[in-house]
């Protein structure tokens, strides 16, 4: 039998024929659900033996390159992928979401440098497809309750905030990572819906939360030295 590979009619492209190529690359059967969440150009979950791919409808109009480094990603689950992110800077300006609104973001702190770690971790885990600000959030008054949330995830203004508690010499900079990591998470993941109750740390998000670096050192230092949770 001959194996013919399937080649992309680019200038007209459809969503059908993307996902057979996807399929061709990654050996595996690929559900795509294209979107236009600006927020997470690309995100994918294995389940039994398919593939489960939420990518942003601009993508159809990537090159052969672009869609390859993504199927390579995918199949990795690692790279930095340079050519999806130079697609998403000449295009950015097509995506079809709603014009933010102006935000003030403080990402640098007096002992972390929040948007530093963002840009790692989201090079690291992401392959730089999360496009969500950062920063520091408000202090609390002291009279705040002692088990502080120490971050949140807004899917309406697409905003990160990191509690300032975190920004001090004593909280190792491993912590404030695994805490950036997890609202980059529920960035990437959503919050799924279990009939009518969401669900904000599915079975998905556990597994993936597990897969940061120093998952195991921060969890130590939290039951350790504090009594904190984070939504």
């Amino acid at each position: 039998m001959t194996h013919t590979q399937l080649t992309l009619p680019f200038s007209v492209r459809t969503e059908s024929a993307f996902r057979q190529h996807l399929e061709e690359r990654l050996n595996k059967p690929v559900s795509l659900v294209l979107t236009d969440n600006a927020t997470t150009m690309l995100s994918f979950r294995k389940k039994d033996a398919a593939l489960f791919i939420r990518l942003h409808r601009l993508f159809l109009n990537a090159d052969l390159p672009v869609i390859d480094e993504i199927a390579s990603f995918v199949r990795d689950r690692k790279g930095a992928m340079p050519r999806f992110r130079e697609f998403l800077r000449l295009h950015r300006e097509s995506l079809a979401a709603k014009p933010a609104r102006k935000r003030s973001l403080r990402a640098k702190g007096r002992h972390h440098d929040l948007q530093d770690l963002y840009d790692r971790i989201n090079s690291e885990y992401f392959g730089n497809s999360i496009t969500a600000g950062i920063t520091w959030g408000s202090r609390s008054p002291r009279s705040a309750v002692r088990k502080r949330t120490v971050g949140s995830y807004s899917e309406r203004s697409k905003v990160i905030r990191i509690n300032p508690v975190l920004d001090r010499k004593t909280v190792p900079r491993f912590y404030v990572g695994f805490i950036v990591y997890h609202e980059m998470l529920h960035a990437a993941l959503g919050t799924p819906m279990q009939g009518k109750r969401r669900i904000v740390h599915s079975r998905e998000f556990r597994e993936r939360e597990r897969l940061f670096q120093d998952y195991d050192r921060a969890m130590a230092w939290e039951r350790g030295d504090r009594k904190t949770n984070s939504a």
